[in-house]
């Protein structure tokens, strides 16, 4: 840990208007919080980061585990432990991004449900004690530069796989017009194999969200639709959008 700590960047903030920005030394925004709302997903591709729920019962959520590969302004892990009352793991490299969701973005501490783990996460998943585990895996690793996933190779996809139950996904966020989407999608899909893997529309902001099962299905459209009117309901999510813009890479 102690190379990676050397060249850390610097966590700041910034507000705008009632919302509060995450930054790692850049202008770049790495994650949200509405002040007034801490537990309020600002971003639509961090809204699309939970289109899991879409394959499970939604009465099933609070006996299930969420894993986020990623703290930024902690919004998943906050929406996971305090709104979906799951229990909750994030795993983080850098020691003051923690210090600052702690601080600045209403973090709770560790408790019973709730950890974040300072570790590498490509080391940190490797731990046999995750396999099979993880319900809900988000990942979101971006650098300072958010040009690219800092974790993007077959092999990381393939070790994501393995920490997910049977009927356990993960949600990834990939800038969907960049060329490095195309990589990206051809690497989860070599892990995952191509009838699990689905993708949303990018946002206008280019974000897109990948889905990928670790035990294939096809939903029929009513049963997703029936599922996004509960989500909507019960956890204030835009789940009946996602349905419109998200379906398998390949039908």
């Amino acid at each position: 840990m102690k190379k990676h700590q050397l060249t850390l960047p610097e966590v700041n903030f910034s507000d705008e208007g009632p919302i509060r920005h995450l930054h790692l030394g850049t202008e770049w925004i790495q994650g949200s919080m509405l002040m007034d709302a801490p537990t309020v997903l600002v971003h639509t591709y961090i809204q699309r980061m939970m289109a899991w729920l879409l394959f499970v019962e939604p009465a099933s959520v609070t006996k299930r585990q969420a894993m986020q590969l990623g703290l930024g302004a902690g919004s998943l892990t906050k929406h996971c432990h305090k709104v979906l009352r799951m229990k909750t793991t994030a795993i983080e490299l850098n020691p003051q991004v923690l210090h600052a969701c702690r601080g600045w973005f209403k973090l709770a501490a560790d408790n019973s449900r709730m950890q974040v783990i300072i570790a590498d996460a490509a080391e940190e998943i490797r731990n046999p004690k995750w396999f099979g585990t993880v319900d809900a895996l988000q990942v979101d690793l971006y650098d300072h530069e958010a040009a690219a996933p800092v974790l993007d190779s077959e092999d990381f996809y393939t070790d994501c796989r393995r920490l997910l139950t049977e009927d356990g996904c993960m949600t990834v966020n990939l800038f969907g017009r960049a060329s490095s989407y195309a990589r990206s999608l051809e690497k989860i899909t070599a892990a995952f194999g191509a009838e699990a893997v689905w993708a949303f529309k990018p946002t206008r902001e280019g974000n897109t969200v990948v889905l990928a099962q670790r035990t294939p299905s096809r939903p029929k459209r009513a049963v997703l639709a029936a599922r996004a009117e509960i989500i909507q309901t019960q956890w204030g999510l835009p789940a009946a959008q996602w349905v419109r813009v998200f379906k398998p890479v390949n039908p």
